[in-house]
């Protein structure tokens, strides 16, 4: 079994075993109609996965009552909500990505954008590990906190399938390559001339 198809089973897994949401409670778009708009917009799963992740971000820092960053037209205004409303739309919000992810994999596993989408979630999970916890310092209400923890079960579990999956090498950027070349090219220009002089 190779090391991508093991990760992949691994996010199916957690398509299984995600906590599902109560259908009996009452039904409420856990995306802003910009963001959904974005989404659909967003056809690479690895430009999905930033659109999300930024989502789950938006959210947090409306539960931690952070300084709003400037609205920005592509996204709209920040997603209202209660504060058990906003955590259980980054559960959902988390499990979208995950079954996107397994979406893409069932369809091309072999795509060179997959390990990104991976690991772009991978990061963000690790990064949403903290948050979360504060949040359940204090929480007060049972959904909220088997919200929480089955988020951060949910991430933990991401982070594990990545390990699976090569990252994706940091493409260097062209410009500082030719300033480095620019730079050597000069230095060794100057050690030439001063070398002149000094024989």
């Amino acid at each position: 079994m190779t090391i991508r198809r093991t990760a992949i089973l691994t996010f199916a897994f957690l398509i299984v075993a995600a906590t599902v949401v109560n259908v009996q409670a009452q039904r409420r778009d856990y995306m802003t109609e910009t963001e959904i708009e974005l989404i659909r917009d967003a056809q690479e799963i690895d430009l999905r996965i930033m659109v999300l992740t930024t989502a789950v971000e938006r959210r947090f820092v409306v539960l931690n009552n952070q300084t709003p960053p400037k609205e920005n037209e592509k996204w709209g205004p920040l997603p209202k909500g209660s504060r058990r409303d906003l955590i259980m739309d980054i559960q959902k919000i988390i499990q979208k990505a995950v079954d996107d992810i397994d979406d893409v994999a069932a369809r091309n596993m072999e795509s060179k954008i997959f390990p990104k989408a991976i690991w772009k979630l991978a990061d963000s999970c690790t990064a949403y590990g903290p948050k979360f916890k504060t949040l359940l310092d204090s929480v007060t209400e049972d959904k909220e906190r088997g919200s929480i923890l089955s988020s951060l079960d949910v991430c933990s579990q991401v982070a594990e399938a990545a390990t699976k999956v090569p990252r994706e090498p940091v493409k260097e950027d062209k410009r500082r390559r030719n300033r480095t070349i620019e730079d050597s090219a000069g230095i060794r220009m100057r050690t030439e001339i001063n070398s002149d002089f000094t024989d």
